[in-house]
């Protein structure tokens, strides 16, 4: 079968750079999707992406379906004849549906019986019939939350499309996609190369675009060469460049010829808190900041010109020129916000709406001080304390600063808070109440900033879960998966012996838009402990081994890690399947008793094996109760894995279900209370197949 490559790209105008990455990798998938369902067998996909162009490349596409012999399936071959012998009607109605005659019908035999039958040949369809459907069904699939149009047409996109390349081979493909007849005419830069460039074949594309069209449609190349160059430009003054990975795209995504421009602003500017230099130049500007060897800030920054300007200096002046005022305006907040003392901007916040139906942040901050209180005191923290951090932990939100840089929540607080001499554990709580903010974020570490920010993520989980607005599907507004994941982070890894259900219920009767029961309180404890499973996923645990721990209601977060290190620990002992399988055996055992004793009569054994299995079970339990009331659940699974052997040979030798009733009553009060015990820890039977 004959292979080609394939070339699939679509001019724009400048398309949504934070989107840039997304729409590349939609459009490749799209298409490798459409390619799969036809039956197009190719080598590889290759997606490019810059400003103005998404393209897809697929190397070695066959370039016409395989003939495909079709089965149809009829009447059962009783139901296609009468009892003379001829064709029902329901025979005559398959066979006409087919294009033939009743006696051109075969037998096909199958486990159910035999039918009557037609098997036909259907020739492969060419790869330049298929080829602008599946193109343009992956464009109408891509993520795209709202579609423009533009000029007179009715073609809807992203953005206005002025070309579209189709070419199978040597071979441009016929097809219109968005209202463009697809060429083989690609264009490069706006300004190097405005001219149309003209493409012989797919291979030709990267070849074209680098040496004639002074663009570079690589993504990830582009964004190696940009953080390569900033780093270099970075070196020249013996720094460092601080290469942010969302601005990295971002600013790979607006630009086709990258190439880097150090800039320099006035050094009296460094006396304004660095993150404040940094989200100016990196919000408005999408620049590069430069920090010395010691990490401080330096009057430097790094910005990306898309073209290869003959007057360098020109570009630079005009970058520092833009950047002058954006830097002044941040120096002006940060003098105006510090004429007033921080709690000053607390009235304002009532002004704010929370949310509707939760009241303002002025009301946030009435129910974080009685919650934060109540968790500082559960972690021996000054209480005093606990309610000034909480007090103060909205105000920099009513400030100039963070009006203008909403980033900078909390991160201005601190700032405000120690140029007033508030105490050093409130100046770090008023920034720590926000982590962590993204994956991979550190945690606070003090107890008053673990107390502030456990409050803040309860109270607004609570309120939020109360009022009917949990998330649903990718859905989820006020971030309550971050928070819930946020908050359970804080507690398992800084082993706070904190008791979820109970902060949970008091963060849920602070809000009196809320109607409070036991089932919306252990809603939101599972909903909270459900987010830990892609967490612990991560860190090379099983869905088994979380299901088995989840099974087991837990209070207190922190034993339910202590439980997963257990489990996972218990899966690595020699048995540990085997003694899995027994505990379902027993549970499923269990399940069909009509009633099982609460106590074992030991009196009552006949054979040694449930005697064996019983003195070895009493022998341990003193230990096993002793290690979960220490926490200690990997010691404990530890000891009860010991019981796998006597387990075994209770099995293989012991009738549980036997004929006598007291005997039977039991064995099964028996296996209960071995359960039990395990079932402090896990559900073992999930960890079995």
């Amino acid at each position: 079968m004959e292979r080609k490559d394939f070339l699939f790209e679509l001019g724009t105008e400048e398309l949504p750079p934070k989107a840039l990455k997304r729409l590349r990798d939609a459009l490749r998938d799209e298409i490798v999707k459409g390619v799969e369902a036809a039956e197009l067998a190719f080598e590889f996909a290759q997606a490019y992406a810059t400003p103005r162009r998404l393209a897809v490349l697929l190397r070695g596409l066959q370039t016409q379906q395989a003939d495909r012999e079709i089965e149809r399936r009829g009447p059962a071959k009783q139901a296609a004849f009468d009892a003379d012998g001829k064709p029902t009607k329901a025979l005559e109605g398959f066979a006409r549906s087919c294009g033939v005659t009743p006696d051109e019908l075969i037998e096909i035999e199958t486990p159910k019986g035999v039918w009557m039958g037609y098997r036909l040949q259907q020739p492969g369809k060419p790869a330049t019939e298929l080829l602008p459907e599946i193109v343009s069904t992956a464009l109408d699939r891509l993520p795209i939350p709202k579609r423009m149009r533009w000029g007179a047409r009715d073609a809807a996109f992203v953005r206005p499309v002025h070309w579209v390349v189709m070419l199978l081979g040597e071979n441009v493909v016929p097809a219109t996609i968005l209202e463009h007849e697809a060429d083989r005419a690609t264009h490069g830069h706006r300004f190097h190369a405005p001219q149309a460039l003209t493409l012989q074949q797919p291979d030709d594309y990267v070849r074209v675009l680098r040496e004639q069209g002074f663009v570079e449609p690589d993504f990830d190349l582009r964004s190696a060469q940009i953080a390569e160059q900033v780093q270099a430009k970075a070196a020249e003054v013996d720094a460092h460049a601080v290469i942010d990975g969302d601005l990295l795209d971002e600013v790979t995504a607006l630009n086709e010829w990258p190439r880097a421009i150090m800039g320099s602003f006035d050094a009296a500017f460094l006396e304004v808190p660095p993150e404040c230099l940094i989200s100016a130049m990196k919000g408005h500007q999408k620049y590069f900041h430069v920090v010395d060897s010691d990490g401080k800030l330096l009057n430097r920054f790094i910005t990306i010109a898309n073209i290869d300007s003959k007057n360098p200096d020109a570009v630079r002046d005009g970058n520092e020129r833009v950047i002058r005022p954006r830097l002044a305006d941040a120096r002006f907040f940060w003098d105006q916000d510090r004429k007033q003392p921080l709690e000053d901007f607390l009235p304002r916040l009532k002004t704010v709406v929370f949310q509707q139906k939760l009241g303002t942040l002025m009301d946030k901050v009435d129910r974080l001080e009685n919650l934060t209180v109540k968790i500082g005191r559960l972690l021996g923290e000054d209480t005093a304390l606990c309610e000034r951090a909480a007090h103060l932990s909205k105000c920099d939100l009513m400030t100039e600063m963070v009006g203008e840089f909403p980033e900078l929540q909390g991160i201005m607080g601190r700032y405000y808070a120690l140029a007033q001499g508030e105490n050093p554990k409130v100046v770090q709580a008023l920034d720590d109440q926000y982590k962590p903010r993204f994956a991979g974020d550190s945690l606070p570490a003090d107890g008053i900033s673990q107390a502030l920010a456990i409050a803040d993520k309860l109270d607004t989980i609570a309120g939020i879960y109360g009022i009917g607005e949990a998330p649903t599907g990718d859905k989820d507004p006020y971030g309550l998966r971050r928070a819930a994941l946020g908050a359970l982070r804080i507690i398992i890894e800084n082993e706070l012996d904190l008791d979820l259900v109970e902060l949970v219920e008091a963060a849920l009767k602070q809000h009196d838009a809320v109607d409070y029961t036991d089932a919306l309180r252990e809603e939101i404890v599972d909903f909270m402990y459900s987010r830990l499973r892609a967490w612990y996923l991560e860190q090379g645990a099983t869905p088994e081994q979380f299901e088995a721990v989840r099974a087991v209601p837990s209070r207190k977060p922190i034993q339910f890690a202590r439980r997963m290190d257990a489990v996972r620990r218990f899966s690595t002992l020699e048995g540990a399947e085997a003694l899995a399988a027994a505990n379902k055996r027993i549970g499923n055992i269990l399940k069909k008793a009509e009633r099982v004793p609460d106590s074992v009569d030991e009196s009552r054994f006949e054979a040694d094996e449930e005697r064996q299995l019983w003195q070895a079970f009493m022998q341990l339990k003193p230990q096993v109760d002793a290690a979960i009331e220490a926490g200690d659940f990997v010691a404990a699974m530890e000891q009860l894995a010991t019981l796998r052997p006597v387990v075994d040979a209770f099995f293989d030798h012991v009738m549980v279900n036997a004929e006598d009733p007291a005997l039977r009553a039991n064995r099964l009060a028996l296996l209960a209370q071995i359960k039990a015990a395990f079932d402090q820890i896990a559900d073992l039977s999930k960890l079995s197949a």
